[in-house]
């Protein structure tokens, strides 16, 4: 009789504070409910504008991908048949275009194996380097980074 007595006064306590978390109203970092849904944000153009009509954009710490400077919004979907970022970044045209080669980590594939061209998980370009929007910040950030030096790219 004991045992069932503190097992019912167990599940009641468990009841009274599962109820009193849920009366909580949890807000998310954005302010809004946590079990709201999320509302679409704004569509925002890039930055960017025609390819190497751009500076390119300091990077904030040492390892950071290279963002995008320009836009990419007519350019096509990168794919097993191309990758239009190719067309300016590869070590066959990066002079003529006067664009940054891609770089050489991009040839050697995950286990170690250089390929004479981009290795297939280094081939969308999008997945690492991006373009920008100008666009606030969803919550505030005191982020500063490093004062990063362009590294010297040697071929």
């Amino acid at each position: 009789m004991r045992i069932s007595l503190r097992v019912s006064v167990a599940v009641v306590a468990a009841f009274l504070t599962s109820l009193a978390m849920a009366a909580d109203g949890t807000s998310s970092m954005r302010g809004s409910d946590v079990a709201a849904p999320d509302q679409a944000p704004e569509v925002k153009s890039y930055a960017g504008r025609r390819p190497g009509t751009e500076a390119p954009v300091a990077r904030t710490f040492s390892t950071q991908p290279p963002i995008i400077p320009h836009a990419v919004e007519n350019f096509d979907e990168i794919n097993l048949e191309g990758n239009q970022c190719m067309d300016c970044h590869s070590a066959a045209t990066y002079q003529k275009k006067k664009a940054p080669q891609v770089g050489v980590s991009h040839f050697v594939d995950r286990d170690g194996k250089k390929h004479a061209e981009v290795a297939g998980g280094r081939y969308n370009c999008v997945q690492c380097h991006v373009p920008q929007i100008d666009a606030p910040p969803l919550v505030d950030n005191t982020f500063k980074g490093d004062a990063v030096k362009k590294p010297v790219r040697k071929n």
